[in-house]
């Protein structure tokens, strides 16, 4: 079993490290102290602080989640297929991942994406419908068209859909009303990010096979110890490095793996820091690295902390080196941003502009306007940017250089891509690496709409930093959604809008690329942008 340490290398954290402990802010946050924060966050921290005995209060679904696998598997139902967004998602794909074992993740609105999990084994389909609020429209719109599928092809909708949810929530009730095969209500003292062990992690990853239990005494291993006031406390440590390189100007974390076995912990650190630190104009940017290798690791900005999860070869010359089991690495990234949360002078635990872009979408799909005119159009990318940004521009290259003519030197480029992140698509990704080494500045790239319960929030709430290059590409097929007046390309459509809406509204440049026709478009685009 790895042990738990943070150590690190050229950032100085002993002496905050020293004054948490002299205010005992690790048991205070273990004893559920909601004051730490202080009053302007204390009412949401009192219902917000339910992740840190999740070990303990979490066993009983252990047993429950057995029984249903074991029904499962008797009826021959042995795919499961996860809807959910953020939160309810990241945290089963990390589990899933790392125990080797197949988990259809739904977190998308492409319809592409959406026809190839209809299309897989229905036969043999259970899908867990995981949302704390009941009313996430991705999430809707995924049950909704699973159960129609469900029903056209004979088989009893109701018992093949297991809900997730907060109790008292509208899918509660739409679960109960409808006969569902089992409703888990989670603890709703404990926000979206910080749910990792809670029923949204665990009950689809234990369906799908993974040893849960093991995830939980991974983090009772590890809980005494983080919520313990003593200066070799890994989360004191880490929460103190991430603040710390902050006020020095390293105000962005880039994750990356040096073989600890974990799969994909930077896609579920990012929304964890993101989300509670981008608000009120500061916070700590994550990176999610694709490898030790990449150039923010290597050879890091001035204002960039690279934060190495496992043992490398060599360690960062200034950053951070975490090593651990996956459930108390969880339990240790979620001590560490409250503790960066109360030194930075933040709430942890709101995201108060997430919400503004779904409220854009919802208007959008509310008014049915007709699209924006492009500015252009370069073979088949149509191009859009935020004003002024292609004033005197006429080509798909020049209107790249304008937005990357917006870096300023703490900048930061994000890559929105409203794609299919498991079909052909995904190659579009491999810009990241590129792009950094064009700009030597930060890159980060996200899949929409699956960001924006994640990076989202930072990118209007964090420092204003950012340029956003945004990619949509026209569906070869879409997709109805039942009983809804709109489909699953018109929702993806007026999600990648409204967030360019929003954006623009908080002056961020942003340029829209969309691709008339996707394998070519992202063929072009991967040569645009090297």
């Amino acid at each position: 079993m790895t042990a738990l340490t943070v150590s690190t290398y050229g950032v100085d954290a002993d002496a905050v490290v020293e004054g948490l402990v002299g205010e005992k802010v690790a048991s205070r946050i273990a004893a559920k102290d909601a004051t730490l924060w202080g009053p302007d966050a204390e009412a949401e921290a009192s219902i917000r602080l339910g992740w840190t005995d999740l070990h303990e209060t979490s066993r009983p679904l252990l047993a429950e989640i057995e029984a249903l696998s074991a029904e499962l598997r008797a009826e021959g139902l042995d795919r499961i297929v996860l809807a959910g967004m953020g939160g309810s998602s990241l945290a089963p794909e990390v589990i899933t991942r790392t125990a080797g074992v197949e988990l259809t993740v739904l977190d998308t609105t492409d319809p592409g994406s959406v026809a190839r999990a209809l299309a897989d084994r229905l036969d043999r389909t259970v899908i867990v419908v995981s949302s704390k609020s009941g009313s996430t429209v991705e999430t809707d719109s995924q049950r909704r068209v699973f159960a129609a599928a469900f029903e056209a092809a004979g088989i009893d909708s109701a018992s093949r859909i297991v809900a997730v949810t907060d109790p008292g929530s509208g899918l509660a009730e739409l679960a109960e009303a409808g006969g569902y095969r089992r409703v888990f209500l989670a603890d709703p003292n404990v926000g979206g990010r910080y749910s990792a062990l809670t029923a949204f992690g665990l009950v689809p990853s234990g369906l799908a096979g993974a040893d849960i239990a093991a995830l939980l005494d991974e983090a009772a291993a590890a809980a005494e110890r983080l919520g313990g006031d003593v200066t070799d406390n890994p989360a004191l440590r880490l929460g103190a490095a991430l603040a710390g390189a902050h006020e020095q100007g390293r105000d962005k974390v880039a994750i990356a793996d040096a073989g600890s076995g974990i799969v994909g912990f930077a896609d579920w650190a990012e929304q964890l820091i993101a989300e509670s630190t981008g608000k009120l104009g500061t916070g700590v940017l994550p990176i999610a690295s694709g490898s030790v290798d990449d150039p923010e690791i290597t050879h890091p900005a001035a204002d960039v902390l690279p934060a190495i999860v496992g043992e490398p070869a060599q360690p960062p010359a200034k950053g951070v080196v975490v090593t651990g089991e996956l459930g108390a690495q969880f339990l240790l990234w979620e001590y560490a941003t409250a503790v960066a949360g109360k030194l930075l002078g933040i709430n942890p635990f709101d995201q108060p502009d997430v919400e503004s872009a779904k409220k854009a979408a919802r208007g959008l799909l509310d008014a049915t306007p007709e699209p924006e005119a492009p500015a252009f159009t370069d073979g088949v990318v149509e191009v859009r940017g935020s004003a002024g940004l292609l004033d005197g521009v006429t080509t798909l290259s020049g209107a790249v250089d304008a937005l990357l003519g917006r870096l300023a030197p703490d900048g930061y480029l994000a890559v929105m891509a409203y794609l299919d992140r498991e079909g052909d698509d995904a190659g579009l990704a491999a810009v990241r690496v590129p792009l950094e080494r064009r700009t030597e500045r930060p890159v980060t790239f996200g899949w929409g709409p699956r960001f924006l319960h994640s990076t989202g929030q930072y990118h209007k709430g964090g420092p204003a930093q950012g340029v956003y290059l945004q990619v949509t590409g026209a569906p070869a097929d879409d997709l109805a959604i039942p009983d809804r007046p709109f489909t699953f390309g018109q929702l993806i459509a007026a999600q990648a809008a409204g967030d360019a809406q929003v954006l623009a509204d908080h002056d961020r440049p942003v340029l829209r690329l969309h691709l008339t026709d996707r394998k070519a478009g992202i063929e072009t685009l991967r040569d645009v942008l090297r």
